[in-house]
Formats: C-alpha cells, structure tokens, sequence
C-alpha cells in the first residue's frame, strides 16, 4: 500500500477512487472535509480525510474502521448518512452525504444567540436522531454545536457518530487524543472522569448545546481544557431564565435536566424526552411562542409515545388537511401496512407532515426586519407569505448567491402550495436558474426546480413545456424528490396525470 501522504493540503483536483475531490469545505482535529464528486452515481458527497499522523496508527485505524462502519448502519433523516469508508492511493476517508447548510456553530457566529421556537424544533430532530442510534447501541459521545447540521430544507442532521466515538472512547483523563482536540465545553462529567457513557451522556451534550444557543455562550468557559471540565463536574450553570427573559420556564427546565451532573437525574430514554417535548410543543402552541406537535413527523409521534393519543379535533384537522396533499394509494397503503391498526391516527398524520421544514409554517401578516438573510429566512419559515420572502431580497439584496438561492426556492413552494399562482412560480423559477450558484445546483435541488416547472407550465396550460421539464426528472430525481418534498412530489403527479400521456 502507497505511503500516505504527509500533507493533505493538495487533495483539491485529485481522483480518490470513485472521488473527485472538487474543494476543502472544513478541517478539524479527527480529518480534514472536501467535497467530492463520486462519479459513479453523479452525486456529490463530503469526503472526510484522516491526517496522515493518524493514518499511520494500526490500532487507530483499526478502530476507525470498525466504528465508521457501525456508524454507516444508522440510517436515519436526522443523521448525517455514511456512504463508504475507504481509501485510495493511501489516504483513509469516509465518503458521507453531503448536508448543504450549515452547522449550529456557524449559525451562532452570525446570528449570537436563537430563538426558543427554533432550539425546540432543533431538539426535538437530534432527540430523534439519539433516539434511534441508542437503540442500535451506538453513543455519540461528542453532541456539540458543530456536529449538528441544519440543511436548506430545514431539517436537522447530526453528524459524526463514527469518529466522535472513536476519538472518545475509552477517555479516562484530559490528555488522550479525544479530548487533546478541544475543550470539553460539552462533554458529560462521566466521560470526563472515564466512566461508562450512554445515551444520558449524549442529552447531557445536547443539553449544553440548547443552553449555548439560547444563551448565546456555553454555561462554562475558562482558560484551560481542565478548568472548564472541573466545572462540568462541580459547577451548577446558571438559569437560563436569569439570562434570558423570552426563554419559557418549561424549556429551560427540559435543558436544565439534561445538564443534571448524575445520569440518574437526566432522562433515561429518548422516549422520555420526546414525551416531555410534545408537551412542551403544545405548551409553545398555546402560548404563541412555538408550533404545536401536529408539526411533528410520525415517528416524532410514536417516540413520544402519543401515537394513540389523537384527539378527535386532531384529527379532524388532519384529514381536512390530508385532502389537499392527494398522496397516492400505493403510498397510503405502505404506511398502514407499517404502522398497523394500532396507529391510525399516527399514519393520518404521517400523510400530511414531514419532519419540520423551516419553509413551512402558519402565515401570518407582520415582517419584521432581521439582523441577517439567514434570519429573515427564519422569518419567512415561521410565518410564510410572499412579503416576508421578499424581505429577504429587499433586506439583502447583496447576499451570496447560494442564499438568495435559498430564499427564492421558498418564495416558489409558496407560491406553488399556498398561494397557487403559477405565473409568479414559473417568473422565480427563471429567476433562480439565471443566478445558480457558480458551483451548480445539487441533484436534490436540480429534482425541484424541474419539477416545479413542470407543475408551473402544466397549470399556466403550456403542455409542451410541462413535458420539456419532466423529461429532464431522472428515476434518481424523483426519489430524492419523493423523500425530501413529499408535496412538491404529489402535485408533480397531478401535473404528470393531467398532461395525458
């Protein structure tokens, strides 16, 4: 096997096996990130590197290979995919999806701080995406702001399971190589004294995380890797509420259990959480401050333990709702065979909602200015309607162009789902392929932008034009669009149905 390379610095315009290493989007202690063109499929996907250092260590090699290919057994939509684990001319990676977005550390280097609805939207997504690795018997063991990505389409995706176990296992003091990397400005006190980890460690990192994007700085800061894990296992941080007048009491005392110092006083399960969140989200509801759980996916539902639970007011409002999505029976069958009898209600609600897209939400009339297109993004999510995408053009008309790209891929769902008006859909749509961003489009946004353009043209009655645009959806398009865009995929249907042939 050739030598790794003692610098990885050139791997921009290089062949990786099936890669084509494009450009470095990121680098830190455990690898260094490219994204990469894996050819075979067309697709693009981040390629994270191991440092040569590493590379020539058999045992942690061994590991690394051994826990990035537990890792790729998670398969789930809030975390951050694993496609291969390879190497190639003698440098180790781990082929992964690509999330085109952002990390929560970045968003809190612009923004400073969030807001309670979003922290709650983004604890509930990486409390199911714990969920679900814990009953695989995986443990994250570095939850943190920067392995927490928050896509384009809202959603969000933990990323990292396979090296943030392997840089921290078997820690038992401050200067083995997990933590060597960086201050444990979120590592649980059992994995800082080299205890045995599980799921309550990873709430534990999630709850300093909330804490730390509510308050705008982690509940703990010093000037030494040991002084800031002395705190984690002495100091009590300070209430949330005393910090913040707009954090709601029920938020902060779900985040404050999180951060309990023993793992017997946080939750023991992500059901428990979830359960604590619906009731929290219903709370946010009532209050004005948050959306209610009807926004929340199926398995969010059953997670929570609520899946029988519907009220008949509930679901009176999901089948009126159901009725505008005009899913196909094929489909509906496959939920009810997967769900069973005993989760009606459940599969109704799966009909209508997605895990929660920040594109989507109950309009309301006010646009506030933001501090940043990001924010007035945000805005536009949480309470959608031509005026506040607008904002976003009219607040930043000098963004990048992958931001406005964003902004205007909203202001087209808006008009294609709440508005129905075609015309505007087709004049942005025209818009957004004359200001691509120079890299391209991804395949999931090329999927959307044909076929909104298909429905466009097929509802403005340019048949030929419909028919342009849906010879242009590849199989590989419509799935990717089927799963990430479940409404845009059923009006594609009905246009496809009405052009007749």
């Amino acid at each position: 096997m050739p030598d790794p390379p003692t610098s990885l610095s050139d791997l921009a315009g290089r062949q990786l096996g099936d890669y084509r290493v494009l450009r470095k989007i990121g680098a830190g202690g455990m690898a260094e990130v490219y994204l990469a063109e894996q050819q075979s499929l067309g697709r693009q996907v981040a390629l994270k590197v191991l440092p040569a250092t590493l590379a020539t260590d058999a045992t942690y090699v061994e590991r690394f290979l051994n826990e990035a290919r537990a890792a790729a057994a998670l398969v789930h939509g809030n975390i951050v995919q694993i496609y291969e684990v390879g190497q190639a001319d003698g440098v180790r990676f781990i082929a992964q999806e690509y999330v085109r977005g952002k990390n929560l550390a970045e968003l809190l280097r612009r923004e400073g701080a969030l807001q309670p609805r979003l922290v709650l939207d983004v604890m509930r997504q990486v409390v199911a995406a714990l969920g679900r690795a814990a009953e695989l018997g995986i443990v994250h063991r570095d939850v943190k702001p920067e392995n927490i990505m928050l896509s384009d389409s809202g959603e969000v995706k933990v990323a990292d399971f396979g090296l943030a176990r392997i840089s921290s296992s078997d820690t038992k003091t401050l200067t083995q190589v997990g933590v060597a990397m960086g201050t444990p400005l979120y590592m649980s006190p059992e994995q800082i004294e080299g205890r045995p980890v599980d799921v309550r460690s990873d709430f534990y990192g999630l709850g300093v995380t909330c804490y730390h994007l509510l308050a705008g700085t982690p509940p703990f800061e010093g000037d030494s890797a040991l002084a800031i894990a002395m705190q984690h296992l002495k100091t009590a941080p300070r209430p949330l509420e005393n910090l913040r007048d707009d954090v709601p009491s029920g938020l902060a005392r779900v985040i404050h259990r999180m951060m309990a110092k023993k793992p017997s006083g946080r939750y023991d399960s992500a059901t428990e959480v979830m359960g604590e969140l619906r009731a929290l989200a219903q709370e946010a509801a009532a209050a004005g401050w948050g959306d209610g759980p009807e926004q929340w996916s199926l398995a969010e539902w059953m997670q929570s333990g609520a899946s029988g639970s519907m009220t008949a007011e509930h679901l009176a409002d999901l089948m009126k709702a159901s009725a505008k999505l005009d899913e196909d029976q094929n489909r509906r069958r496959r939920l009810w065979r997967t769900v069973g009898i005993a989760a009606v209600a459940g599969v109704l609600f799966a009909v209508v909602t997605r895990p929660r897209s920040y594109l989507e939400a109950t309009p309301v009339t006010k646009v506030e200015p933001r501090d940043s297109a990001w924010a007035q993004i945000f805005q536009a999510k949480m309470a959608p309607s031509e005026a506040a995408w607008q904002a976003v053009f009219d607040n930043f008309p000098d963004e990048d162009r992958y931001v406005l790209g964003v902004a205007r891929q909203g202001l087209i769902r808006f008009y294609l789902l709440q508005s129905d008006d075609a015309a505007k859909a087709q004049r942005e749509l025209a818009e957004l392929r004359t200001s691509a961003p120079a890299e391209g489009f991804l395949p999931e946004q090329e999927a959307f932008l044909n076929a909104a353009e298909c429905i466009a043209q097929e509802q403005l009655g340019n048949k030929e034009g419909a028919r342009d645009a849906r010879s242009r959806i590849t199989s590989e398009m419509r799935d990717l669009l089927e799963d990430s865009d479940p409404q845009i995929f059923a009006m594609l249907r009905s246009s496809e149905n009405a052009l007749g042939d």
